[in-house]
């Protein structure tokens, strides 16, 4: 193997072993229906998924780590913690402002540091990146609205311990009676839908924070000018995201370009505003920062012991959805992050890190942090920042699959709790911010196989193989997405914003329908498996 990371590293074994990859996929004999399911799920042992899981990860896991040699985690690295920090702190804004300060900077790179540490070091599949999400965020500060009138029996901190108590023991239920396996569902109809959500939702919050840069004091200057810095961030990021889609420079440089615009763009804009002349006229709000390693509102530990035993029980349907929520939200995460494009080798492990996010959500309550789970686009994001593609044709021929990135990632978002990083991140500019949920979402959209659907049906390129789809069928799939992504996106601005676990339940549940109203060969094409046959292996 050739650590250069821009080598053919075993090529011929890489292409070889994946010949067969696009029509593994078999409607017709494949027995996985919810009655076969449900026969199979009561005749398997308790723990078996777990165990299973572990005999496949445990004797790769010194290779885990020695595939870190490659100069691909460099880049990596440096993108998953930009990618990573950056949206955390914006969760934070919304949860500060609508909990009453109850959550802040500290509590959510605490939250994303333990995440990246922990499934870094001890997790079955390491590609997929561990944070504080939007969803979990809508959780936290609907809660919070919920128990608000009854604040004097119920204090908010105690009430989400008890939350996280319950939803650590339903993590535990899941994995260990291996209804983990239901996973084998989910298809890239649900994925889709998710992934164009959580993108659309991203460019949604970079127009939030910048219309918050408005101020009647300066005439709207400083909101303009935010504006302006947000949107040529935006440009020149999603440029450089595709420069390997072009014919300019060599692969050498494309690939630098690719690797490293993002960040370079944040230190560039960051540095931007001091550049002088009218810039010394805006006053551009800057990122909130805190004291280091402390409790944003509290100054002691979390008192549960206070708490009426009522709400206890209270907390136990709350609890359930948090479960439910991270099922589908990790799960679906690590899919993506194991999508077919990357032709990864070694084997996934869904059962038990399920387990193990249960032990992070219990730890979360006892700390009076966010709970995390896995992250999208980061965790594809974090998958297609490690695939080495052959020079001439750009084609992937693999992924360095290692513990590196998400481990030092963690790291170093806990480094920035520290005094002297906590001021640096005080000094980036909001509109940096959204100069950031601009390239990730847009980069995303492009990427988006129902956005590529739409593009086709207005272009008709004969290079896809949509065109083998009938046309009315094609448009009846992309109508199923859309109204799939509008549920999604519609009730997490509504206050029945809790109930957005069901949405994605409905998705996978639709998915099941789909082999009596389209042919074999449409879903081949349509809605094939999210991940290889070797990946899903384990969910039996």
């Amino acid at each position: 193997m050739v650590n250069d990371g821009y080598s053919m590293m075993d090529t011929n074994t890489n292409i070889n072993s994946n010949k067969d990859v696009s029509n593994e996929h078999d409607y017709e004999k494949n027995d996985d229906t919810p009655k076969s399911f449900h026969k199979k799920l009561f005749k398997i042992k308790l723990f078996n998924g777990i165990i299973k899981d572990l005999q496949d990860r445990l004797p790769l896991y010194k290779s885990d780590w020695l595939d870190s040699w490659n100069y691909r985690v460099i880049p990596a690295t440096i993108l998953t913690f930009f990618t990573n920090i950056f949206p955390a702190i914006a969760f934070a804004q919304d949860m500060f402002d609508k909990t009453d300060n109850s959550y802040g900077v500290n509590e959510v790179l605490l939250s994303s540091a333990i995440g990246g540490i922990v499934f870094g070091i001890f997790s079955g599949q390491p590609l997929t990146i561990v944070g504080v999400t939007g969803p979990i965020t809508i959780f936290n500060y609907t809660v919070y609205e919920i128990m608000k009138p009854h604040s004097k029996d119920a204090k908010f901190f105690p009430f989400m311990f008890w939350i996280s108590i319950w939803g650590m023991i339903f993590h535990f239920v899941i994995s260990i009676t291996n209804c983990v396996n239901a996973l084998k569902f989910v298809t890239q109809f649900p994925c889709d839908i998710f992934g164009l959500f959580i993108n659309i939702v991203y460019l949604q919050k970079g127009v939030q924070i910048l219309t918050r840069q408005f101020h009647p004091e300066d005439n709207g200057s400083s909101g303009f000018a935010s504006c302006t810095l947000a949107i040529s961030m935006g440009i020149l990021g999603v440029t450089g995201n595709l420069a390997n889609r072009t014919k300019l420079f060599n692969y050498h440089i494309r690939q630098f370009i690719v690797d490293y615009s993002t960040p370079g763009l944040i230190v560039f804009f960051t540095g931007f505003i001091h550049f002088g002349g009218y810039l010394d006229n805006v006053n551009f709000e800057k990122l909130p920062i805190t004291k280091s390693f402390r409790p944003t509102l509290r100054d002691n530990w979390i008192d549960v012991t206070g708490l009426p035993i009522k709400y206890i029980f209270l907390a136990l349907p709350f609890g359930i959805i948090l479960a439910i929520l991270f099922y589908f939200d990790h799960s679906i995460s690590s899919l993506m992050a194991q999508d077919l494009k990357f032709k990864l080798k070694k084997p996934a492990s869904f059962h038990y890190d399920l387990f193990l996010l249960g032990i992070v959500t219990g730890i979360s309550g006892v700390l009076g942090i966010p709970c995390p789970n896995g992250l999208i686009p980061q965790a594809p994001l974090h998958t297609e920042s490690l695939v080495i593609r052959n020079k001439f044709n750009n084609e992937i021929i693999g992924t360095v699959e290692q513990r590196f990135t998400n481990t030092v990632q963690g790291l170093m978002l806990l480094g920035m709790m520290t005094r002297p990083l906590l001021i640096c991140l005080g000094l980036i500019p909001q509109c940096v911010l959204a100069g950031l949920f601009f390239i990730m979402g847009t980069t995303g959209l492009i990427n988006n196989e129902i956005i590529n659907r739409i593009r086709f049906i207005f272009s008709q390129d004969d290079s896809l193989n949509l065109k083998f789809v009938p046309k009315r069928k094609l448009y009846l799939f992309v109508c199923f997405s859309l109204i799939g992504f509008i549920a999604e996106f519609g009730i997490v601005n509504t206050k029945g914003a809790i109930g957005f676990p069901l949405v994605l339940l409905l998705s996978v549940i639709g998915a099941m329908w789909f082999k009596w109203i389209f042919t074999v060969e449409e879903l081949e094409i349509l809605d094939g498996p999210v991940a290889h046959e070797n990946t899903l292996k384990n969910l039996l």
